[in-house]
């Protein structure tokens, strides 16, 4: 008997076969988004301490209280937002989930969901499941979001956009500017903005700016991120859903039924973790990763690869025509086997392979000892290259 026809539009994740491969050869993991240094410690204790308090049982199916009580003065500290957090606040398995579950509350069969490309590879199988048709816009990593290209891409079928900035894969931090011009097309086609912001702490260039708070758009934002990259916890799994009262209605049902609630001792931790690191915290954070950014970047351009520094996030985007023929997932593949250094291939992030045939991912939240010791080893590229 066949699977449902849900399942056949799109693979496997990519990010996560190529952490398999790495295994198998020994490879230097550049591929899927880990740190391999410890989070705060404040987390690790407040963690432990949860457990042996026997906060072990289920939270509030939306999130414990504490949690969403620190997300909200959060919103407010940073970006003015002013959130309800008994209303308007949904903790999740991650940032997946609650991409999955926003989705799955906003989308019916026959809408479509507008998706800027190269994208993180979950987008458009989330589009999908939902039975919706995924609409994929250019946005380069070095040139200014083509607007005009984007509006022409809204249609009476338009339900949502998806945002992620900074961006994964390309690093791109979107500006004030382009949001602007995106918030402008939400309210003329009536439209929902899907925001995922995951990677808010983590720029090198402008600063984060929330569509949700440029004017009207409050009312007709998910913002969408979460602890993993901000505290170093990817395994956590603990993300967060800000929505209007009336749509987190339906994100949580959907929630509830996908994954009942987040770990609730982890819960405790990362609340705690909010509201015990300053401000100093998250600019260090972002100074350390635009070292390991540099000595990436820079060891990439040595061996022969042609990219564009990121401007936040962790991942940047190489172009390796120079060195090989090889199509990306052979290229990525003989990377790991022979070099010992694992990348995604590029067509994972387009909704055409032949689109990310000559580019490859790497991410570099790693430390800098790793990361020298992976462009030590690119050294052999150009002479060994198939």
């Amino acid at each position: 008997m066949a699977p449902a026809r849900r399942t056949t539009g799109f693979t496997e994740s990519v990010i996560r076969g190529m952490t398999r491969l790495a295994a198998q050869y020994d490879a230097i993991n550049l591929a899927q988004g880990f740190p391999n240094f410890p989070c705060p410690a404040v987390l690790k204790d407040a963690a432990a301490r949860a457990v042996r308090d026997d906060l072990n049982q289920y939270a509030i199916t939306w999130g414990a209280k504490h949690l969403r009580d620190a997300v909200a003065r959060k919103y407010d500290d940073w970006y003015g937002m002013k959130v309800d957090a008994e209303t308007e606040i949904t903790i999740t398995c991650g940032a997946t989930e609650a991409m999955a579950s926003t989705m799955l509350a906003l989308v019916d069969p026959g809408d479509e969901v507008i998706v800027l490309e190269p994208f993180y590879e979950n987008y458009g199988p989330d589009a999908i499941l939902c039975g919706a048709r995924p609409v994929f816009v250019p946005m380069a990593a070095a040139a200014p979001l083509d607007l005009d290209r984007l509006a022409t891409a809204f249609s009476s079928r338009t339900r949502a956009i998806i945002i992620c900035t900074p961006n994964n894969p390309t690093g791109r931090v979107l500006t004030r500017v382009e949001l602007e011009g995106i918030a402008a097309l939400c309210h003329r086609h009536d439209a929902w903005a899907v925001t995922d912001e995951i990677y808010e702490h983590i720029y090198y260039a402008g600063s984060h700016v929330p569509i949700a708070t440029l004017d009207g758009m409050r009312e007709r934002t998910i913002t969408i991120s979460g602890a993993s990259k901000t505290f170093s916890v990817t395994g956590w799994r603990i993300g967060t859903v800000v929505a209007p009262a009336a749509i987190t209605g339906a994100i949580r049902k959907v929630h509830d039924f996908l994954t009942v609630g987040a770990p609730a001792p982890l819960q405790e931790a990362v609340a705690v973790g909010i509201e015990s690191l300053g401000r100093d915290y998250y600019t260090q954070l972002a100074m350390d990763y635009r070292k390991r950014r540099d000595v990436l970047c820079e060891g990439l351009a040595a061996a022969g690869f042609r990219l564009t520094p990121p401007e936040g996030a962790y991942y940047v985007l190489a172009d390796f025509s120079a060195l090989s023929p090889l199509p990306d997932d052979e290229f990525a593949a003989w990377l790991t086997r022979d070099i010992g250094v694992a990348p995604v291939p590029g067509s994972s992030f387009y909704s055409r392979p032949e689109l990310g045939r000559t580019v490859v991912r790497f991410a570099f939240c790693k430390t800098e000892d790793v990361l020298r010791d992976a462009v030590g080893r690119l050294r052999a590229v150009r002479r060994t290259t198939p």
